[in-house]
């Protein structure tokens, strides 16, 4: 590390030397790292670049999950879900057991991992709607079977809260032509007061085109003004999970 001594004290990039100021006067210092020609030609390096690729192909798949998911997303979410995320398709990518190292995938993982992921975790799902959530799953549907409820027992609402709305999402994924389609099955806003009736949310495959697959189950809540539905601003108690997943 090199120290000015003359009296022109600069600031800033010069080529590859840059120069700042400390409390011990003004110093100059060369550009560090290493030449990105060596990280992907030598051969100490092999290991670099197989991260890359995966890191690469863990962002990729990251991008179109959340792209995916974001009908649901913009109502139910933290501020940390894509990070999180991430994380998780890093998990999904590393249980790969078909591909060499550098070369893993997140479609060729163990999409299983994705399961039970809540949405938002400032609210879990299951926290707040109270009743059983049972899915059930065949070739044709996903489906969830709602019984009558008294909402007043049976969900965890705000206090500020006048209604809600439950909804089953099912998005379908292809990793290889970066191609999402989605199906949606939602109750009416309904008064928080009223006792529900039995319903069932059902989406059908048929509709969702791709290889990988994901349902989601949430809720939302609303405030009424002047006999108009408003979404509560702040959403932390929104929720949502991924409660089913597959893969052909």
């Amino acid at each position: 590390m090199a120290k000015q001594t003359s009296i022109i004290t600069l600031k800033g990039r010069v080529g590859r030397l840059s120069f700042y100021k400390t409390r011990d006067g003004y110093l100059a210092r060369e550009k560090g790292g290493v030449e990105k020609s060596r990280i992907m030609n030598d051969p100490r390096y092999a290991r670099t670049r197989e991260n890359m690729r995966e890191f690469a192909d863990n962002a990729n798949s990251t991008k179109l999950v959340k792209d995916a998911l974001r009908t649901v997303t913009t109502k139910v979410s933290d501020q940390r879900l894509g990070l999180r995320l991430n994380q998780r398709l890093m998990k999904v990518l590393k249980s790969d057991e078909i591909s060499i190292r550098g070369e893993r995938k997140v479609k060729n993982g163990n999409w299983d991992l994705l399961g039970g992921m809540e949405l938002n975790i400032r609210a879990s799902l299951t926290k707040t709607l109270l009743f059983q959530i049972q899915p059930v799953d065949s070739a044709a549907t996903w489906e969830i079977q709602i019984p009558a409820f008294l909402p007043t027992n049976e969900i965890a609402y705000p206090v500020e809260a006048q209604g809600f709305k439950i909804t089953a999402t099912g998005v379908g994924l292809d990793f290889d032509a970066n191609s999402r389609s989605i199906q949606t099955s939602a109750t009416p806003i309904l008064p928080v007061s009223v006792p529900m009736e039995a319903t069932v949310l059902s989406i059908d495959k048929s509709q969702l085109s791709g290889t990988h697959f994901l349902f989601v189950l949430s809720v939302e809540f609303y405030l009424n003004v002047n006999q108009e539905d408003y979404h509560l601003n702040n959403g932390d108690y929104n929720a949502g999970q991924i409660l089913g997943v597959s893969k052909t």
